[in-house]
């Protein structure tokens, strides 16, 4: 599995920038990665020191769409929250 396999894309919301000035930043990444890959990727990619991984799986949700009102169910998706021992990553740069 390729690095950018495993982690898709950072979430850019305001409760992950938040966490940010902890040295802790959330993550969007394939469902069938584990810790230890995600660990590695995130230091590979960003050159960094990573601490500790937590992830949860986010169940898909139902929805109800089009003129007939069928039932829909949108994907799972992983998330990782992702801690450094030190640094920081850039993820919005500064203009």
């Amino acid at each position: 599995m390729r690095l950018q396999d495993v982690v898709l894309k950072p979430l850019i919301t305001e409760k992950a920038l938040s966490k940010g000035a902890g040295n802790q930043y959330l993550f969007e990444v394939s469902e069938d990665s584990n810790k230890h890959t995600i660990k590695v990727a995130i230091e590979q990619m960003f050159d960094v020191e990573v601490k500790e991984v937590k992830t949860l799986i986010r169940k898909g949700k139902v929805r109800r769409t089009g003129r007939r009102m069928k039932l829909k169910t949108l994907p799972n998706t992983k998330k990782a929250y992702v801690v450094l021992k030190k640094g920081s990553i850039d993820i919005i740069p500064k203009a």
